[in-house]
């Protein structure tokens, strides 16, 4: 039998012709890649056991933890227009020395036009100009551009108030490592910085989950230096007293080299208190409490135990709260899409100016 020939240089022929061998060697050269890599791992393993008898365990921590994963990916947080908010303007704040917060300032809908192609000192100038203003402190994980977030800007903007919109420091494209103590300066500079800016305007803090602790914590830190905000809105409010799993909150920030987890433990979960109850007693401002009742991550039992106490320190006349049916879907982070919301919120800010 006459064998066919098989012509140099053609790739198509060659590759019909490859023997079974040659796959053979791929795969074992591929093992071989995957047994160096396990080895390697050991070693790497192997290096921080020893390492770690004579460098202290917070120094390993801060080595093994601080590497960070920043997601969405591909989002530019500097183009807030992008997320349909073409009547914002992003910023950079140095909230303390190397910490750099991303903010949103979206102003009143009714100035849509008038902020087109304005710049910053603009819309600084536009805090003074007598509408409220409302800084949004943002739940855990994810950005000032998700989009429930992103909601709440457009619902308060429609109904003719500023809005600041900051990432706390290791959040978005704002620099640092998340802490309790680090959100809680975020926030009160945040603060500050627009009271210094916004004349005669209210100022009140809408904070959401996570952000109802930051919003407290920041409430009781003015306490002390003689200053209560106009009003505060808590959505989603946790009281972290009654959480039995007191998973540390800002683990998401951190990434595990596999099999570390079991010889360098992760930040400890008693790094952070946000002791809403305890400040709630401590606070003078107007408050709203807002939570649906099918809310998956915050019970709305302990809610109205806040609520409660919130009651207690003031009267049912400052402190008010409003729930929204769980047939409506809204779980978590959707009261931002009930129809009813605006009127609400213009009430609350209504009684905010009786106040004064």
């Amino acid at each position: 039998m006459q064998r066919r020939g098989v012509k140099q240089g053609d790739p198509s022929s060659a590759a019909r012709g490859a023997p079974r061998t040659e796959r053979r060697r791929t795969e074992g050269a591929q093992s071989q890649w995957r047994l160096k890599g396990a080895l390697l791992g050991l070693f790497i393993v192997f290096i921080l056991v020893s390492f770690s008898q004579n460098v202290p365990q917070g120094l390993i921590q801060h080595l093994v933890y601080t590497y960070r994963i920043r997601l969405p990916f591909f989002v530019d947080l500097s183009r807030p227009a992008e997320f349909s908010l073409n009547h914002t303007i992003n910023m950079y704040l140095t909230s303390e020395e190397g910490i750099s917060l991303g903010v949103w300032h979206t102003v009143p809908a009714s100035q849509w036009k008038e902020a087109q192609g304005k710049d910053l000192a603009w819309y600084q100038n536009t805090l003074s100009d007598g509408n409220p203003v409302f800084i949004y402190l943002h739940g855990n994980t994810g950005t000032r551009a998700a989009p429930h977030r992103v909601g709440v800007a457009k619902v308060l903007s429609e109904v003719g108030y500023h809005v600041l919109s900051p990432d706390y420091r290791g959040f978005g494209d704002s620099t640092g490592e998340p802490t309790e103590a680090g959100l809680t300066t975020d926030a009160l500079y945040l603060y500050k910085w627009v009271k210094a800016r916004s004349g005669n305007s209210l100022v009140a803090i809408w904070g959401h989950s996570l952000g109802t602790g930051v919003t407290t914590n920041a409430a009781a830190e003015l306490i002390k230096q003689g200053e209560v905000l106009d009003g505060v809105i808590l959505e989603g409010a946790f009281n972290s007293a009654r959480i039995q799993d007191k998973t540390n909150p800002f683990s998401w920030y951190y990434w595990k080299i596999p099999g570390t987890g079991y010889l360098f433990p992760e930040p400890s979960a008693a790094t952070f208190e946000f002791p809403s109850a305890e400040n709630l007693k401590k606070m003078r401002s107007p408050i709203l409490f807002l939570h649906s009742k099918d809310d998956h991550l915050a019970p709305i039992e302990f809610t109205q135990e806040m609520f409660e106490v919130a009651v207690r320190a003031q009267n049912a006349e400052r402190v008010k709260m409003v729930s929204f049916d769980g047939s409506l879907g809204y779980l978590h982070n959707g009261l931002y899409r009930d129809p009813n919301l605006p009127d609400i919120l213009k009430k609350f800010v209504r009684s905010l100016k009786k106040d004064d």
